[in-house]
């Protein structure tokens, strides 16, 4: 499938006003790649090329860029080694950590993002497949637009999570609660009338982070109904992320698996390049595994799951989109609240990128626009029957 390299609608800009960004990756063709797709975007310009990490953190303030794309493995000093010293230098550095799809370097990108990193990108194996190579340019530039423009209009770094791996850290929020109220001018919608029997839960960039906060404090809605999340993420990826999630929550998460039974208790995550969509078996609820084209440019997507749960479920459904880019889930989102389910957005505040909340929101489909550390609380009310 072609896949568009670059957003319907991009800004001319002045030198000045460019994304600048610095390549750090030890292969000499990975490097010129990336730097030749950058040199043909109107708002972003390559401002350094560097082998290693070392390179990165002597030049960083001479460099002086706001998106640094950061290889793992390299000599002298590798990424992840490199991350917090480049962040200790420059508090608002945008790092997209670049990692080819091994299950050590999945775990060293997700250990990244609660070290600051703002987002990952895995590498094809090979640049001379196109449709992988085409993928990887479309997702590279997109993450550097949307993160890089963010970080020149708010030049403060957040700070770091704690480590996603044990339970019993519990990533913070990006800002408090207080200091951010979700704007006034969106328009609300009432919950709905039906009390929920399942919650879905869409996310994207900054998703792993939010995921974490979400699932460590709503143990009592878990307990009694089941969660199914699709977040943007690549094979590999979504099996760590699920371990993540298990020992968080602390209850039972793993990857859907096509034909499987949805129960009360269980968090399912939809697998990385495949979207994960409902269906009735019965009387019983089950998982449906799809292997057809990316919709919005991804795959997993939660359109499908959204859309496909209005089936079983009907009006019942709680469905909350947190942060990401793109507008993947306002439409599935649309359904469900047309069959009298609801949906919750994460404010802009708390949002690494407020693309698919800001979607969700601005198509006035939102029964509650909350800071991410509200969520949950809102969540555990709702489920218990409080619906206001």
């Amino acid at each position: 499938m072609s896949v568009a390299l670059t957003s319907t609608a991009v800004p001319t800009s002045t030198r000045s006003d460019k994304v600048r960004v610095m390549v750090v990756d030890d292969s000499v063709v990975i490097r010129g790649m990336i730097s030749r797709w950058i040199g043909v975007e109107p708002d972003m310009e390559v401002v350094a090329s560097l082998r290693t990490g070392l390179d990165a953190v002597n030049q960083l303030e001479r460099i002086n860029p706001d998106v640094a794309v950061l290889d793992i493995e390299m000599p002298d000093l590798d990424g992840i080694s490199a991350l917090p010293q480049l962040l200790a230098k420059k508090r608002d550095l945008v790092v997209i950590m670049a990692s080819t799809l091994t299950r050590r370097n999945a775990e060293i990108s997700l250990k990244a993002l609660s070290l600051g990193a703002s987002d990952y990108i895995p590498k094809p194996e090979s640049t001379r497949e196109a449709t992988a190579a085409e993928t990887f340019r479309h997702d590279l530039i997109q993450k550097i637009r949307h993160l890089g423009a963010k970080a020149r209009r708010s030049p403060v770094h957040p700070t770091a999570s704690p480590p996603l791996a044990p339970g019993h850290d519990r990533p913070r929020p990006l800002a408090p609660a207080a200091a951010h109220p979700a704007p006034a001018q969106a328009t609300r919608r009432s919950f709905g009338l039906l009390p929920p029997k399942v919650l879905l839960v869409g996310s994207s960039t900054g998703g792993p982070q939010a995921l974490m906060t979400l699932v460590a404090e709503i143990g009592p809605v878990i307990d009694r109904f089941p969660v199914l999340i699709t977040q943007h993420m690549p094979p590999t990826f979504t099996t760590i992320l699920a371990e993540h999630l298990a020992r968080t929550s602390k209850r039972p998460a793993h990857e859907g698996i096509d034909g499987e039974s949805i129960k009360p208790g269980q968090i399912y995550l939809a697998p990385g390049g495949r979207h994960m969509r409902i269906a009735r078996h019965g009387v019983d609820a089950t998982i449906a595994l799809d292997d057809g084209p990316p919709v919005n440019f991804c795959k997993p997507a939660v359109d499908p799951m959204f859309t496909s749960a209005i089936d079983v479920w009907q009006g019942s459904i709680m469905s909350v989109i947190l942060t990401g880019m793109g507008s993947d889930g306002m439409r599935g989102g649309k359904d469900i609240v047309a069959a009298g389910g609801s949906v919750i957005a994460q404010d802009e505040a708390t949002s690494v990128v407020w693309g698919m909340p800001g979607a969700a929101v601005n198509a006035g489909i939102c029964a509650a626009v909350l800071p991410l550390n509200q969520i949950a609380p809102k969540l555990v009310r709702v489920f218990a029957g409080d619906r206001s």
